[in-house]
Order: C-alpha cells, then structure tokens, then sequence
C-alpha cells in the first residue's frame, strides 16, 4: 500500500531524532502552546461536500449511524463515512497530538510486530518523534518560523472490528468525546528541511521564510483512498495561506505513484529533482520536490 506523505515516506535509514532523556507522556503535565480555536480555520459540512472526492459513492452520509459515528469498519466491502462528524483542523491538545504522533509511527514503521521488544521500540519511537515535533510547534528547532499540526479526525465507535488496533492506539479525548486521529500532517514555515531540496520560491532576496513545506502526511491504512489525504491537504493550503504563505512545497519519492497523484489533484506541480548520488548516499529512493501556488487559495475551502 501506497504511503502518502513527503519527508517520513521512505525511511530505510533511520536518524533518531536528538532526544537529551526520555519525556514524560502524561498530557496533563505537558505545557503546549497550541493555536487558539479559530474558527476560520476549521472544516465545516457544507466546505467538506464542496470537496469534489466526497461527492463519490465511496464516501457518503450514514443515516443509521447520524450524530454517533463517523465510520463503520465492520464492514470492509461498505466504508461509509459520515460527514457531520468528520473534523479536519489544526491540533489543539496534548493529547491529540499524541495520538496523531502515534499514527505517523504505525504509519511510517511498520516492521513492529509482536515479536519481543517490539513495544519498547515503538514506544521509545513515539517518545522521540512527539518530543521533535513538540520542539517544532514550540519554535524551539532553529530555522523553523511557525509549525502545525493538521488533523482528521472521526468519532470512536462504541464496537469495532477490523480497526480495533488504529482506535485503541490513535485516540484521544475532546470535550469529552472520544476521537480517533485517521490522518495527519505537519506545515513548516522555515527556509529548507534537513537532508530535503529547498524550493525556490518566493525569489525575492531574504523572503525564504515566506514559503512552507509540508511534511509526515498520511492516513491510516483503513481508510487509505477515501480521499481523506485530499481534504487534509486541502485544509494545509489554507492554514498556510492564513500565515501569509504564497509558496507551498512538499518532497514526494519518485516511484510513490499514490502520492504524486494526489498532489498532482491538489494543484502541486514538478519544481526539481534529487540527485541519485544524493539518494543513495542517504539510503532512500529518490525524490521530486513539487510546488503549489498559494496566491488564489481562498480564506477557506
């Protein structure tokens, strides 16, 4: 199965991030200076039938399940997903954002099994990449301006079969609702990301924190083609667009044909390439680096 994300695709070669001891991951004791809820920036049920992927058969209201959840994966043949409750914004808690790290780890790692150590490892993994990224958002990481976490995120089913795992591992609470976290990314305002090909634009001299790049997209391997990738990069744009963004760039391998379509669909275009000594001296398939412009993306989608 196909992965749709740029910088954590392909990861043959793992770097740990730097971590100086392991964190506490109790979400009550950690402080996060999160974005303050804007309206603005959240998908509403009419912004998410303008989408021209939920108007497929594949995605549709449940009357059943109306106002109780969001989706049904019992049923592997009928995926249904009910638009009322499917929230695509930027992440707000601790706790959300935990599980969405924990997401990106099923996601992008999953040579876990059950074998012995398996659970320390994924665990130590989840550590390290929730402490990167909460540096990030906290403007701890020099070159990086502003970063955000963008979520979709479904309400758990009180039964659940096939997607028992991606629930009890990806969930978190909200206003005393239980939510599942089904795909995520992340919007890096900054010059360049490491060990990535820097975009070219704005070309002005100096204005290299006026682009973004997006990073760590993907979507639960359950609900993979239902367009939820499109509406989560759909909402980047304009979350981008709302910090004064005009160039939007992401890092795509070249033989990752689920992602380039899907990008391709969201209006990225081909802006360059990596070398191939450059990628096999990093160990990774290569990589294109695609731009999207910004400029005409409405305040919302």
């Amino acid at each position: 199965m196909a992965l749709l994300y740029s910088t954590a695709a392909n990861l043959p070669v793992r770097r740990p991030l730097p971590l100086p001891s392991p964190i506490c991951l109790v979400p009550q004791r950690l402080i996060f200076p999160y974005p303050k809820r804007n309206p603005s920036l959240y998908t509403t049920r009419e912004e998410l039938c303008a989408f021209p992927f939920l108007l497929t058969s594949q995605i549709c209201p449940s009357p059943g399940t109306r106002g109780l959840a969001a989706f049904s994966l019992c049923e592997q043949d009928s995926l249904a997903l009910d638009l009322d409750s499917l929230v695509v914004k930027e992440c707000e808690s601790d706790d959300e954002l935990l599980a969405a790290v924990r997401l990106r780890v099923r996601t992008f790692y999953d040579e876990f099994d059950q074998s012995s150590g398996s659970e320390d490892q994924r665990r130590y993994m989840e550590e390290r990449e929730f402490e990167a990224l909460k540096n990030r958002i906290d403007g701890k990481r020099i070159g990086f301006k502003r970063v955000s976490c963008i979520n979709v995120t479904l309400p758990l089913l009180p039964l659940l079969d096939h997607a028992e795992e991606l629930c009890s591992t990806c969930k978190f609470s909200e206003n005393g609702e239980v939510r599942v976290v089904v795909a995520t990314l992340d919007i890096n305002q900054c010059l360049k990301m490491a060990d990535e090909l820097t975009g070219k634009r704005p070309e002005a001299p100096g204005a290299g924190l006026l682009r973004a790049y997006l990073s760590n997209v993907c979507v639960a391997v359950e609900l993979q083609r239902n367009g939820l990738g499109y509406a989560i990069v759909a909402k980047s744009k304009v979350v981008a667009h709302s910090w004064g963004i005009n160039d939007l760039y992401v890092h795509v391998a070249v033989d990752n044909e689920a992602a380039k379509r899907l990008y391709s669909k969201s209006g990225f275009i081909y802006e360059n390439e990596e070398p191939t000594w450059q990628a096999r001296f990093l160990g990774r398939p290569r990589r294109y680096l695609l731009w999207a412009d910004l400029s005409r993306v409405p305040s919302k989608v």
